[in-house]
């Protein structure tokens, strides 16, 4: 693979970043992770408006590069992927020693890329299996501690998450995602996704009131079910409506919408909204991407 680093295309084994970085010592730095369909960048402005949100929470809004977009399709052209996920980091870069951070910025921005399969109605989905999720006792810091919609380097919950995810497994049970809650015990999301699931024909799903990343799959999938006049609704929710529910999946930007067939070893499955909403988002990437 070839990546970007800095303006230039260099491969893989020569993409290096500074180990005095702030984003690696700190933390002190935003990403996104992005689809390509077909050569072509997935809801392209929606995942740049999120990281200049993010960096602006971060204060280095203007180290965000004016030509990222079109870094992105180098690194796409240049490794020759038309199906293939992205990732773009902007660090604050290289600063003097200590937590406060200086007025000048020479941010690192890298931009690294993997292949996936073909999506749309003639594609595969990049996972096997439907979902296994369980809910773990990390808790989602809260909106003051930690912006919840600011995407950073900061995944510590997500990884202590994880971690209890492995202890918990064994030859028989292995859960592929964990799905967190917030200080009072409300659900909010995966470490990587968000959830929905389906009660009584309506559509539900945590609202952003609470301590949750707006996905972008997330957005695409609510505006999918507005246009076909489903019942939808967004509010607070605990793991226990998750497990009763008639139908739950997870979304985000690789695994596109993946149904949830266990929640806590119990049987929850796909539906007809699953399905629906699964074709709809397929034909949607089709007539986006791949319909000349």
């Amino acid at each position: 693979m070839k990546y970007h680093v800095n303006g230039e295309i260099v491969p893989e084994d020569e993409a290096t970043v500074s180990v005095r970085d702030r984003g690696f010592l700190y933390g002190d730095a935003v990403f996104e992770t992005v689809r390509v369909y077909g050569g072509r960048i997935f809801e392209w402005a929606v995942h740049e408006n999120r990281l200049h949100d993010s960096a602006e929470r971060l204060g280095f809004a203007d180290a965000v590069p004016d030509d990222l977009h079109e870094r992105a399709r180098e690194t796409i052209a240049a490794n020759e992927l038309p199906e293939a996920y992205l990732r773009l980091t902007v660090s604050r870069g290289v600063q003097s020693r200590g937590l406060a951070p200086g007025e000048a910025t020479e941010p690192t921005v890298v931009i690294q890329i993997g292949e996936l399969s073909r999506g749309g109605v003639d594609g595969e989905s990049v996972w096997t299996e439907p979902a296994t999720v369980q809910i773990v006792k990390t808790r989602r810091a809260p909106d003051v501690a930690l912006p919840a919609d600011a995407k950073t380097h900061n995944y510590l919950g997500g990884v202590l998450a994880r971690l209890e995810l492995e202890r918990a497994a064994t030859e028989q049970y292995r859960a592929d995602e964990a799905l967190l809650r917030d200080m009072d015990g409300k659900l909010v999301e995966g470490t990587t996704s968000n959830v929905f699931f389906v009660e009584d024909g309506t559509l539900k799903t945590p609202s952003l009131d609470g301590p949750i990343l707006p996905g972008v799959t997330r957005s695409v999938v609510l505006d999918l079910a507005a246009d076909e006049r489903f019942p939808v609704e967004t509010g607070e929710y605990v793991p226990a409506d998750v497990r009763s529910a008639d139908e739950a999946f997870l979304t985000n930007s690789t695994w596109e919408l993946r149904p949830i067939e266990r929640a806590d070893g119990i049987a929850v499955g796909a539906g007809p909204v699953t399905e629906l909403l699964t074709r709809l988002f397929d034909e949607y990437v089709e007539q986006r991407h791949y319909d000349d």
